[in-house]
């Protein structure tokens, strides 16, 4: 029976209260929540359970699973292949602004790295909306609602995704349970290889976009660490549609306090 559990209720109130939580979050002056999955515990935690459920464009997070849709069907062949370079600057530049790092044949492993939409949008032309269909429903990621009519239907339009279902998605790709081959899913979990420490390694990607008036910021993956599985979904709103450079690194620092507090990391950053 899966255990539906709050922080407050999860862990000793000296330690780990809801006030703790709180104060996490005006320290860094966001909105949002931050979700966990212990998996061997089969345990949810929470900081918010009804924001865990809403869903939201997924952003740069859907490159986990374009990468493996372009894996899996030879589009890409390997996370080493160079995607040449299309000589447009696009979405890229609204919020970011030039990033002339990004602006060349990529591999898919640095476009991963270095979060390249351009190279997305290009397998996207080519996966197609059809086979887009057919993948996410067999995955059952988000709501699959493809009425934006333009190719970067993760980054406009109606298309969703909640935090559990992030969650639920990283899951099953680390228990191989997706429609995809045990290649294409290998070399996708090395690509998202973010940090690897002493006794953990996190396997992860982010994820910035618009709301409305707000800036949203996701940072979703999982940490190997003590012999245990922890699964995180973060999606941060801040009151200001521009992507400063300190909410850009606050999806990741913060994320690393929550998981320090539950004792699920024992890193210094």
């Amino acid at each position: 029976m899966k255990l539906y559990i709050t922080v407050l209720l999860l862990l000793p109130l000296s330690l780990y209260s809801q006030t703790r939580f709180e104060k996490t979050f005006k320290d860094y002056n966001v909105k949002g929540s931050i979700t966990v999955y212990d998996l061997e515990k089969d345990l949810w935690i929470y900081s918010d359970e009804n924001d865990s459920k809403i869903g939201t464009l997924p952003a740069s997070t859907f490159k986990i699973i374009n990468s493996l849709i372009a894996l899996e069907t030879g589009i890409i062949k390997d996370e080493k292949q160079l995607i040449k370079w299309v000589g447009i600057q696009n979405v890229d530049t609204v919020h970011y602004g030039y990033r002339p790092d990004i602006y060349k044949n990529m591999s898919l492993a640095e476009a991963f790295d270095k979060s390249a939409v351009w190279v997305h949008l290009e397998i996207a032309k080519r996966v197609g909306r059809e086979k887009y269909k057919y993948y996410l429903k067999r995955c059952g990621y988000g709501n699959q609602d493809f009425s934006e009519e333009g190719v970067d239907f993760w980054n406009f339009g109606a298309f969703k995704i909640s935090p559990i279902e992030q969650i639920n998605f990283l899951k099953n790709l680390y228990g191989g349970n997706l429609p995809f081959s045990k290649r294409t899913i290998s070399i996708v979990k090395k690509i998202m290889v973010t940090e690897v420490g002493a006794n953990y390694v996190i396997r992860a990607k982010t994820g910035m976009g618009i709301l409305a008036d707000q800036s949203i910021g996701w940072w979703v993956g999982y940490i190997e660490t003590k012999g245990n599985v922890y699964f995180f979904a973060t999606r941060l709103r801040t009151d200001s549609t521009k992507f400063s450079d300190k909410f850009v690194q606050d999806r990741k620092a913060f994320t690393k306090s929550i998981l320090k507090q539950l004792g699920i990391l024992d890193i210094a950053y």
